[in-house]
């Protein structure tokens, strides 16, 4: 009389067990995600949450403590700047020291576009699958984008590492360290890396599964999707950073 039928048994909200399966069995772990009836997301975009906010928070201590020492970080293509703009990159490093525009600011604003990114992603991809004859719904598509994003969170481990041993914020992250122009193909460059390589194959594998589409269908969704993304991201990014040299805070992807 105390048992639990099986379909009253308690959902847990965190599943720390998958964690390892998704980067190591990914086929496994999207076909446990594939029978679910519930949101599994929480996991992982808490994961992400955290390891982000590690970044943000090494990387705010080591401009603090530039600044202190009376070193300021400058950009990749500052040598292309107007003495206009470099003056006004200068003055504004100055007024933006306190603890505000050093954490606060940069933290609120990376954290609202990892979860806005996310939705919007998730989105994307659904639309995709859904026009090429996927049968999954927005939260599948939301569970699988969460769960293919875990790579992120090992990259952002990584270069919270990196900063402390090196002293210093990333300067040419990505593959941007390739190349000398600036503008659009730079920020499309810093965007490329193994990890983004290893999120779209989770992507695949995950709407090919979740989303019952059939390989080359999952292979052109994620990435026609992905591509879209990169180059909005990108091209915002050129547009930023040219507006008068007023961009103070470079993101890290």
């Amino acid at each position: 009389m105390t048992d639990i039928p099986p379909e009253k048994q308690p959902v847990r909200r965190f599943d720390f067990q998958r964690l390892l399966y998704v980067l190591t069995r990914p086929r496994r772990a999207f076909g446990d995600v594939a029978v679910e009836s519930r949101s599994s997301w929480l996991t992982p975009m808490l994961i992400l949450t955290l390891t982000t906010i590690l970044v943000m928070v090494v990387a705010g201590y080591l401009r603090t403590r530039a600044a202190m020492m009376g070193e300021i970080q400058l950009p990749p293509d500052w040598q292309y700047w107007s003495p206009d703009m470099q003056n006004n990159y200068m003055q504004a490093q100055q007024a933006t020291q306190g603890v505000t525009f050093m954490y606060v600011i940069p933290l609120v604003g990376t954290l609202t576009a990892l979860w806005l990114g996310w939705l919007l992603v998730a989105g994307l991809l659904h639309l995709g699958s859904t026009l090429l004859g996927g049968r999954g719904s927005m939260q599948g598509a939301l569970n699988i984008v969460a769960w293919a994003s875990l790579p992120f969170a090992i990259r952002n481990l990584l270069r919270a590492i990196y900063m402390l041993v090196a002293g210093h914020a990333i300067a040419s992250p990505g593959l941007s360290g390739f190349t000398t122009s600036v503008g659009f193909f730079s920020h499309l460059l810093s965007r490329l890396d193994i990890f983004v390589i290893w999120y779209i194959a989770l992507l695949i594998i995950g709407f090919a599964i979740v989303d019952g589409l059939a390989r080359g269908k999952a292979i052109v969704g994620v990435v026609t999707a992905m591509l879209l993304v990169l180059m909005a991201q990108a091209g915002l990014a050129s547009l930023t950073s040219g507006l008068g040299g007023q961009a103070i805070q470079r993101p890290f992807f």
